[in-house]
């Protein structure tokens, strides 16, 4: 293979992962937007009582 297509394929292969980690993103995103205001209170209660109820070293 040529230097010219080794770097073409490495564009591509850029390319597809910025694509990719996109897509990650969007539903990462469309799950936190799916939670309702109390859901999200509720979670955030669970994670201060988790917290508070450790010992600290």
């Amino acid at each position: 293979m040529s230097k010219r297509r080794w770097w073409k394929m490495l564009g591509l292969a850029g390319v597809m992962g910025v694509a990719a980690t996109g897509v990650v993103i969007a539903r990462a995103e469309r799950r936190r937007r799916a939670y309702t205001p109390e859901e999200i209170r509720a979670r955030l209660k669970e994670r201060a009582l988790d917290q508070t109820e450790e010992p600290r070293p």
